[in-house]
This record gives structure tokens, sequence and C-alpha cells, in this order.
């Protein structure tokens, strides 16, 4: 099991991106979660099997159709051992 943060910067908010990747994590049973942060990026913690999170992170470079990425920062953290995905409301800082 490995647990990836990814923070997404770009046009990524106010184009369906955290609802399509709870669907794209689903898909790839991919548990955690993802946030839109006040700065206007997005914020998403990937967790499972590394094939699985690997493939949420290529997707994250990404987004849905609609979206402009223009940068993916991403840290390696310690596994929590999370179930489901969940969309979070937006983090104030």
């Amino acid at each position: 099991m490995v647990r990836k943060r990814v923070v997404v910067t770009g046009l990524v908010q106010g184009v369906y991106y955290r609802d399509t990747c709870r669907r794209v994590a689903r898909e790839y049973g991919v548990a955690g979660w993802v946030r839109n942060l006040a700065d206007g990026s997005v914020e998403a913690v990937f967790e499972g099997e590394p094939d699985g999170v690997e493939t949420l992170v290529r997707w994250a470079g990404q987004g849905p159709p609609t979206a402009v990425v223009r940068e993916v920062e991403v840290r390696e953290e310690e596994p929590e051992g999370l179930e489901g995905f969940e969309v979070r409301s937006t983090a104030a800082t």
C-alpha cells in the first residue's frame, strides 16, 4: 500500500475536477479524498495499491476535459489505511 498527496494548480476549480477525481478513484479502487484550496488549487490524497495510485497521480496531471493543469506537486506519505474516496469541503488556508 502507498499514499501520495498531490496539489494541482491551474484552472482546476469550477470544472468538475473533484467529482471526476472521485469517480476515477473509485474506478481504480483508490481510497482518499480531494478538496479545493482557498488559493484556487486542488489538493488530493490517494492511497492504495501502487498501480492504482500512480494512475490517479497521472490523471491529476490532466484532470477532466475542461481543466487546465499547470503544475502537480506530489509528495509520498505513510499510508493511514483509508477506505473509500470523498470530496471534502474547501480548506480555508
